[in-house]
């Protein structure tokens, strides 16, 4: 999955992962992260997800970063609002409300431009990345985000190799990516479609590692 496959897939209407509503990992989930209302919220490779409506509507502010611009301009679509569009660090942003979407590569994301964050969610990053792109992600987002920074990670797991995005990720993959930075707490795991079972992640930034 190359910076050109995403943006092809995007340009084709291939993005059979997007959903059309807030997934149920929020609402089961969230709140136990006792984040507060106004922390900054980061969501990593957001697509057009619904999801930031929805942690928006908790009142967090929310930082999306997506690479494909027909991402943006389609999640700016879903409301009849007025859009800000700026360029900030190299990236073209776009606020609309509360959420603030970052467009260009996640990994050219700095820490500077990540200081206001206090959480963050990942739905649809991880298991969007390639096994050879996954470790440079984990150690990324570990960058980002100060200790006891809190947030939830959903992932999938499949029995077909060859199927993705989402690609499958093992719990014993999670374990390895994550906990060099993170505290990991596995706390759903349920079967989301045929041969798809999912489960869902609190992490917690641990101190100075990376």
């Amino acid at each position: 999955m190359t910076t050109t496959d995403w943006l092809q897939r995007w340009q084709q209407g291939r993005i059979g992962f997007h959903r059309e509503a807030a997934h149920p990992a929020l609402p089961a989930h969230w709140q136990r992260l006792e984040i507060e209302a106004g922390a900054k919220i980061l969501v990593p490779l957001c697509g057009k997800s619904r999801d930031m409506r929805w942690l928006a509507g908790r009142g967090h502010p929310v930082l999306g970063v997506e690479l494909s611009p027909l991402a943006v301009d389609q999640f700016v679509a879903q409301l009849d609002q007025p859009a800000l569009r700026y360029r900030q660090s190299g990236f073209e942003c776009t606020r609309q409300g509360s959420v603030e979407l970052w467009c260009g590569d996640f990994f050219h994301f700095q820490v500077d431009q990540a200081a206001e964050l206090a959480g963050f969610y990942d739905r649809a990053a991880l298991i969007a990345l390639p096994p050879a792109t996954r470790q440079r992600y984990a150690h990324h987002l570990a960058q980002l985000l100060l200790p006891g920074t809190r947030g939830l990670l959903v992932t999938l797991t499949h029995q077909d190799p060859e199927r993705g995005p989402p690609f499958s990720v093992s719990h014993e993959e999670v374990e390895a990516l994550m906990a060099p930075n993170f505290e990991l707490s596995l706390h759903d795991v349920s079967a989301a479609e045929e041969g798809l079972v999912e489960s869902v992640w609190e992490l917690t930034r641990r101190g100075p590692a990376i």
